[in-house]
């Protein structure tokens, strides 16, 4: 998908939901030109940590044993940043119905 919106540096802005009604200001780039409508619903660990200011996603790729891959975007930036987590922690997901 991120090969597709140009990359990792530009398909954050166009994944992201435009407006700051869910995202903190400024909202970087946002244009949301795929419909996805991606939103700021942060992450638990110990805590709700980062709310409005970044998306965090599951992907379904495991990485190694107890950790998986998972995206990023940013109210501040136009990137989808990429990492592994601990899969305890609290990301967001999408389901795609077939």
């Amino acid at each position: 998908l991120t090969d597709y919106l140009g990359g990792f540096l530009l398909a954050g802005s166009k994944l992201k939901e435009v407006g700051t009604t869910h995202w903190e200001s400024p909202n970087s780039g946002a244009t949301n030109e795929v419909g996805f409508t991606a939103l700021p619903g942060g992450y638990v660990a110990f805590t709700s940590v980062d709310l409005g200011q970044q998306g965090f996603l599951w992907s379904a790729t495991e990485n190694i044993t107890n950790f998986a891959w998972a995206r990023l975007i940013h109210a501040q930036g136009s990137s989808v940043g990429v990492n592994h987590h601990r899969m305890e922690s609290g990301f967001s997901v999408r389901c795609v119905k077939d």
